[in-house]
This record gives C-alpha cells, sequence and structure tokens, in this order.
C-alpha cells in the first residue's frame, strides 16, 4: 500500500506524523510518501526520510495515498485532495462532528487517534498521553522562563535566595509530568486532583497532595473518575475546593492548571479573586485555555498581565518540542496501523475490535459520532 505524509498547515503546527525510525520500520513493505518539507519544523530534512526509503513528493501525491497520516484533521483544500475509499489517521477532533461529517461526505475512513480507549492493549496508541507529557515539561519551562525569580533555593555570599513555590492543578499525565520537571528544577510542589488515587503518585514524586475531604457516597462515588479521566465534581465539593486552592494559591509562585474533560468546557479552576490574591510577578500556565480555560483571564495564544499575575495561554505546549513530540506520536500512529494492516500488508478493518470501534468517526459516507 501506498502511504502518504503531508506537510501539517495549521496555524502554529510544527508536528509531523512520521519520523525517518517510523517510516525505515513501514518502508520494506510498503510505498511511502512524504510531502516535502512535511518534517522541517521538526527538525527533520527530506534527506532523513529519503535515507529511511521514503520518496518524497508534492501534497497531491502524499494525500492521494491509500493511507493517509496526519497530525491535526485536513481542511476543505486537503480532503479535496483526497481518495474516496482511503484511510485517514490523525488527531481529528471525535467532538468536531462537522468535520467527521465532512469526512465521511468525502468517502474516508477516518480515525480519531484522541478516542484511544485507555486500556492495556491500547496504551502504545494514547496520544493524549504521549503528547500531554511533552505539555506537563513544557508547561514548567516556560513557567521558569516566565517567572522572574529563581526555581531553586540558593545559598549564595549575597544571601539565601528561597525555592518557588509551584501548585499544580489536575494530576494527569501532564501533571505529573509538571511535578517531576518543578521537582527536578528544585522548587516545592503541592498538587491538587479530584481523584483519591493519585495522592501516592504525588507524593512518590516528592510532591505535598492538597487533600479535599469527601462527604457523601456520591462525591466518592464520582471522584474515582470513569476511563482514565476524571468526572465533574458535585457543587458543594468544587467550592471546598475552591476555598482550599484560593489559600494555597496566594503562597504560590507559580500555579499550572491542567484540568480537562474530553468534550466539555474547561472547569474553572483559578478565580478572578484568587488572582486579585496572588503574589506580583507570579505566574500561571493554563494548559486547558484551548477549551475555555482553567482561569477565567485566560487568553488564547497570549500571555497577558492581571494584577500583576503573568497568565500564559499558549495553546499546544507539545508543539514547542516538535522533535520528540513526533518522535513520539509517530510511534503511537506506527502502533495503530498494525491494528489495520493484516499479515498479508492489507488493509484490514475489524469494526468488532474496541479500538477500532471507538476511534473510527467516519467510514462508508457514514458520519459515526454525532
Amino acid at each position: 500500500m501506498r502511504i502518504g505524509i503531508p506537510v501539517e498547515t495549521r496555524p502554529g503546527e510544527t508536528r509531523v506524523a512520521a519520523t525517518p525510525e517510523t517510516v525505515k520500520k513501514l518502508a520494506g513493505k510498503h510505498q511511502l510518501v512524504v510531502q516535502s518539507g512535511a518534517g522541517m519544523a521538526a527538525s527533520i530534512p527530506d534527506d532523513a526520510y529519503a535515507a529511511a526509503g521514503a520518496t518524497i513528493a508534492g501534497a497531491a501525491e502524499a494525500y492521494g495515498s491509500d493511507i493517509v497520516l496526519k497530525v491535526r484533521a485536513p481542511d476543505d483544500g486537503e480532503r479535496a485532495l483526497m481518495r474516496s475509499g482511503s484511510v485517514l489517521i490523525g488527531m481529528l477532533n471525535p467532538f468536531d462532528t462537522g468535520n467527521i461529517e465532512a469526512m465521511a461526505g468525502a468517502g474516508l475512513s477516518a480515525f480519531a487517534l484522541e478516542a484511544v480507549p485507555r486500556i492495556t492493549r491500547a496504551q502504545s496508541m494514547d496520544v493524549l498521553s504521549s503528547q500531554a507529557n511533552i505539555a506537563g515539561y513544557k508547561a514548567v519551562m516556560v513557567a521558569a522562563n516566565t517567572y522572574q525569580r529563581f526555581m531553586p533555593m540558593l545559598m549564595t555570599a549575597a544571601g539565601t535566595v528561597k525555592a518557588a513555590r509551584v501548585l499544580i492543578m489536575g494530576v494527569g499525565v501532564a501533571g505529573l509530568q509538571a511535578i517531576a520537571t518543578a521537582k527536578r528544577l528544585g522548587a516545592v510542589i503541592e498538587a491538587s486532583d479530584v481523584r483519591p488515587p493519585v495522592k501516592e503518585q504525588v507524593e512518590s514524586l516528592g510532591a505535598k497532595f492538597i487533600d479535599v475531604p469527601f462527604l457523601t457516597d456520591e462525591e466518592k462515588e464520582i471522584a474515582q473518575g470513569v476511563g482514565g479521566y476524571a468526572r465533574p465534581m458535585p457543587a458543594d465539593w468544587m467550592r471546598r475546593q475552591g476555598e482550599l486552592v484560593h489559600e494555597r494559591a496566594k503562597a504560590a509562585d507559580i500555579v499550572i492548571t491542567t484540568a480537562l474533560i474530553p468534550g466539555r468546557k474547561a472547569p474553572v479552576l483559578i478565580s478572578e479573586e484568587t488572582v486579585r490574591a496572588m503574589k506580583p510577578g507570579s505566574v500561571i500556565v493554563d494548559l486547558a485555555v484551548e477549551q475555555g480555560g482553567n482561569c477565567p483571564f485566560s487568553e488564547l495564544g497570549r500571555t497577558v498581565v492581571k494584577h500583576g499575575v503573568h497568565i500564559v495561554g499558549e495553546p499546544n505546549l507539545a508543539c514547542l518540542v516538535a522533535a520528540d513530540a513526533s518522535a513520539l506520536y509517530a510511534r503511537n500512529v506506527l502502533d495503530f496501523l498494525k491494528l489495520i494492516i493484516d499479515k498479508d500488508d492489507r488493509l484490514a478493518i475489524d469494526r468488532e475490535d474496541e479500538i477500532i470501534k471507538a476511534t473510527l468517526v467516519a467510514h462508508g459516507g457514514e458520519a459515526l459520532r454525532k
């Protein structure tokens, strides 16, 4: 089969869906067509792809392949270059019904990798985890760059400099990596999450867990989450958490918020009142800004200063680490391909497979997510 890797054209998108490492593993049995310049933003020149066994061509050739590997969903012009019946794999946003209907109308078999279920068998294909890991790391680096003081405690001839105090809100993959990175930089760290099981993980990384007691059986049940994700908590628990977070944020120098529930508006964790109470020069990095933000002052794609607090609304921080983000994403894609290519190296979509069932959003002219 012919597998195409086009250039990503979405503004700010620097990643690529295949690397020379993954191309080499596929090129022995398939024809790999890489659009010229596809990997440049991720520090991968065309020569590296050619050396791995790919053919370098234009957009029409890449999009005209049997299988097209992308990072983001194609726009109208890119869809027009694809053949009806071809397969598209990428982060296609399974909650964007308009886009799914457009892909179905183009006759594509489209797989949205964000919908990979969080089960053991699918761990190597979990693009949300691989990219969130990078975002958590970069969030700390961006915060450290914005913060006008040292992160670690320093003892110098001119006196002692206190360590920065970092508050992590939401302890999923991104939050855990943020804790680990901030710890390596010498910060004092606290973390909060609705899910009780993460307390052990937080403490194992050297951070203090901010515990909000559960007063009812309902709160305990909801806090367990579902499918690896948190669930919206009752209003009274959110109020109690907000009061505790308000006090801890007032003492923090850096706050990193990561709370997201797929397909929903991001919950507000850092209120306007809390921002007003924070120390001048402190920093908030809002990883949920693309879904409305965990802070009402966050602005998409901008760093703003409100009440003396720097609020970073940089979307998709993984794009700022394009080389490694692409390497991890490409490996996720490679492992997913093994599900839809049989031992005879032909396309075989088993719609009874739970991973296929969860990720297939368009097939045979039908939109499967409405």
